[in-house]
């Protein structure tokens, strides 16, 4: 068998091999395959990690991305996020706009810690100014970005929002449930949008149907003040910082 030629020796060199798309060696080779994608999602566990390794008590903030700097959820979702970094809390959000910027918004102009969880979108979700440049965590994995919120959070105050923020919600809630998670209170922050569910889930999934226990709702609360939530959140907590799991 001949050895490849060097390109300077005047000879022609021998072309790589290239491998059929179907064959092995090159599914081995390819990066973008299962085997490899495992790699990628532990790099962003890694990353996540050393991101949050020093940061202390801390409360999640959801809501709406569509949401404008003169609505009542922005100027709500603010106020939260001044007093929960007046507080000694770090704010912990989605890293977008709307609800998210907000929160940030409010956090840092406190002079608290303001971190963002983004998300790459197909239309890309841009990190709102508001965050602390270090405290910037950009995921690709929806479910990587859940344990984040989930492991690092004291609390959950969950403003009025779609799909993505009950996703966030409903998470929660189970881990909490299926005692997958320490036990933490989940606020819903507005009771002029969460009332009907509120007292759906209180109703119809405890009372008629008995879907649930009463013991999975002693630590959802419905409020519309942001000194309350942090009242039941000193209080749910009085142990100190604790990870979740």
């Amino acid at each position: 068998m001949t050895d490849p030629v060097r390109p300077d020796s005047g000879k022609t060199p021998v072309p790589p091999t290239v491998h059929p798309p179907e064959t092995r060696y090159a599914r081995q080779t390819d990066f973008t395959g299962d085997g490899w994608r495992v790699f990628k999602i532990m790099a962003e566990f890694v990353n996540g990690f050393e991101k949050m390794s020093d940061t202390g008590p801390a409360v999640s903030v959801f809501g709406s991305t569509r949401v404008g700097p003169d609505s009542i959820e922005y100027a709500a979702s603010e106020e939260m996020g001044r007093l929960l970094a007046a507080n000694g809390f770090s704010v912990i959000t989605g890293g977008g706009p709307g609800v998210m910027e907000a929160a940030n918004k409010g956090a840092q102009q406190a002079g608290g810690v303001s971190i963002g969880f983004n998300i790459e979108l197909p239309n890309q979700q841009r990190p709102n100014p508001y965050i602390d440049q270090d405290r910037l965590v950009t995921f690709q994995y929806f479910f990587v970005r859940k344990v984040m919120f989930l492991k690092y959070s004291q609390a959950f105050v969950v403003l009025p929002g779609g799909f993505g923020t009950m996703d966030e919600l409903s998470e929660a809630i189970t881990l909490i449930q299926t005692q997958k998670s320490r036990r933490f209170p989940v606020i819903l922050m507005g009771s002029d949008y969460w009332g009907g569910f509120y007292r759906w889930v209180r109703s119809t999934m405890l009372g008629e149907r008995n879907y649930i226990s009463g013991e999975d709702l002693d630590f959802i609360f419905m409020e519309d003040d942001p000194e309350t939530v942090i009242g039941i959140i000193r209080e749910f907590c009085p142990e100190g910082f604790k990870l979740n799991f």
